[in-house]
């Protein structure tokens, strides 16, 4: 049996099927839809979230470095030195005791023919890089020495 209904735009808006042969509909339930909405957007807010601090990692990182290199060319600039430093080589820090300051040398711990003076410590090996700042470098396996910054 079939309902007549004289309005063909209405038969959209009616909550009831309107012919025996109409497709099966249930109310949606709002509650349940709404949870799963809010469910959808925590699950995309978490990774957004954690995207964010992956690169707030990142940036955290680059200004450490940054800050090292800079407390690095602090420490070459107050180093007591007589020769002019050459982009890309690396240098030496020492501590002399004598006169309480750094100093900069070419020789590493391990290139003196007659040791290190009694007076200094050794400190870091240092590279001078293109933005004139000094940068840290790694010690390689095998050096004997403490990277005791003074």
């Amino acid at each position: 049996m079939r309902i007549e209904d004289t309005d063909p735009a209405r038969h959209a808006g009616i909550e009831y099927p309107m012919e025996v042969g109409a497709p099966v509909f249930a109310p949606i339930k709002v509650l349940e839809e709404k949870d799963k909405a809010v469910n959808v957007a925590r699950q995309n807010a978490k990774l957004e979230y954690d995207r964010i601090m992956e690169q707030a990692e990142v940036l955290m990182k680059q200004a450490k470095a940054l800050q090292a290199r800079l407390d690095a060319t602090e420490m070459v600039h107050s180093a007591k030195f007589s020769f002019n430093p050459l982009h890309g080589k690396t240098y030496h820090l020492y501590f002399d005791s004598r006169i309480g300051t750094n100093v900069l040398i070419q020789n590493g711990p391990d290139q003196w023919s007659c040791g290190i003076p009694d007076s200094w410590t050794y400190s870091m090996a240092v590279k001078k890089l293109g933005d004139s700042t000094w940068a840290i470098v790694e010690e390689e396996e095998g050096t004997s020495s403490s990277l005791a910054v003074r």
